[in-house]
């Protein structure tokens, strides 16, 4: 398996260009199935969860093009083959499950494998199929999959969410774009990958009002047409690299970022001492000198602190001036970047959903080995204000969600490279 060396090198400065949003884009290309038209999304990002979704796509019968050396994706489901997403597909990652409610909603049947993904706590389907058996579904778990089937077709209803999930959430509003009637879907998740997913499915045709709230209300139509869409930009990636120069100090411009994508993280990174100012081109980051202080994060739903970016941060409070409180709200065992942090000389304590940090004035660095996709790049930032160098075993989970890492770290002055298996 490769890895990634990093060697600390003092203050990083330039321009890092933020990609198009990995959890938007594999929202949105599971849309292709609501319609016989071509969906075309641009600004799509280069990732090896994209290339999952487009064979599980195609598994289905759909037609998958890649243009622009990857940055636009042609889609068209008009002569499906299947609505079977199967279990080797399926298992690479949890997003898989968002086939679903779009078969579902066009066929009146789907066979959908339980999903997979990183191994960070149970990513249960319970809230996906309580809200599709509201919308009238027939739904069975038999042999690991999801046997769905709604014969009288899907029908609206009003149906609120125990929990505001971000996925449920999608699914249940693609499947209700093509329900008869009305659908009023409470306590939804607001994250911007869902705003986007919804003015999407506007172009396409369906009739959507309150994305963005915690009520979502749909119309349903009898069919959907074509559309051209660019895919928001990935506020985690920003969040990541905003990062970069409050760890190892310097000034970095993100291209393309936006303030109100990163709200709640933004107001924590200023908190601890960072300093970020909107530019035309997106937000410049810098830490003055000296260490930046220790802040508590609690992860929450959009728009509070996002769980995606909570490893990240706590690489940042390792070297942070006095004691912060991490809390964990939405994964469980989404600590296991800790123990490979306290190799680097971090002090770190996890109980449960909590971890203490006290920041030290130096990490060491240490071969390590990345768990999950978040805990890879967390490792990497603080690779980069370690003194000496660190290794990242298991980067592979890095390639689902980082377009181009080291080369956008390298841009700014970092000292990466990627080793490759021998």
């Amino acid at each position: 398996m490769d890895s990634i060396l990093v060697t600390g090198n003092g203050p990083l400065r330039g321009q890092i260009p933020i990609a198009g949003a990995k959890n938007a884009c594999l929202t949105l290309m599971p849309a292709t199935l609501l319609s016989e038209e071509p969906l075309t999304l641009t600004n799509a990002p280069r990732l090896s969860d994209i290339k999952t979704m487009t064979a599980l796509l195609q598994s289905l019968g759909a037609e998958v093009s890649s243009l622009q050396s990857g940055q636009v994706l042609a889609l068209s489901s008009h002569d499906l083959t299947s609505q079977t997403a199967d279990y080797e597909i399926v298992r690479k990652m949890r997003a898989s499950n968002l086939v679903l409610g779009p078969l579902l909603a066009r066929f009146g049947q789907a066979v959908v494998s339980l999903p997979g993904g990183c191994a960070i706590g149970a990513r249960p389907m319970d809230l996906h199929v309580e809200g599709l058996e509201a919308l009238g579904a027939e739904i069975e778990l038999k042999d690991g999959y999801l046997h769905a089937k709604a014969p009288k077709g899907l029908i609206g209803a009003v149906h609120e969410m125990r929990f505001a999930s971000v996925g449920a959430t999608e699914n249940i509003v693609m499947a209700a774009t093509l329900a008869k009637g009305s659908t009023v879907l409470k306590n939804a998740a607001r994250e911007p990958e869902i705003v986007d997913l919804v003015e999407c499915l506007r172009k396409m045709g369906a009739q959507i009002t309150g994305e963005g709230t915690s009520t979502i209300e749909i119309q349903g139509v009898e069919r959907l047409h074509g559309a051209t869409h660019q895919v928001v930009t990935d506020r985690i990636e920003l969040g990541t690299y905003m990062l970069a120069p409050a760890i190892c100090g310097g000034e970095v411009e993100l291209l393309g970022g936006r303030m109100n994508l990163v709200g709640a993280f933004a107001e924590k990174l200023t908190a601890a001492g960072v300093v970020i100012e909107e530019t035309k081109a997106g937000l410049k980051v810098s830490r003055p000198n000296g260490r930046v202080q220790a802040v508590d994060v609690v992860t929450e739903p959009f728009p509070g602190f996002p769980t995606d970016l909570q490893a990240q941060m706590m690489a940042l409070m390792c070297t942070a001036e006095g004691t912060s409180v991490l809390e964990e709200r939405i994964f469980e065992n989404r600590f296991m970047h800790a123990p490979e942090l306290v190799r680097m000389g971090a002090a770190i304590e996890v109980h449960g959903g909590t971890a203490t940090v006290t920041g030290v004035e130096q990490l060491k660095g240490a071969p390590v080995m990345a768990t999950d996709l978040r805990a890879s790049v967390s490792l990497i930032l603080a690779g980069l204000a370690a003194e000496g160098e660190t290794i990242v075993s298991r980067v592979y989970h890095l390639d689902r969600g980082y377009e181009q890492v080291v080369r956008k770290l390298e841009g700014v002055g970092a000292k990466i490279e990627r080793i490759k298996s021998q």
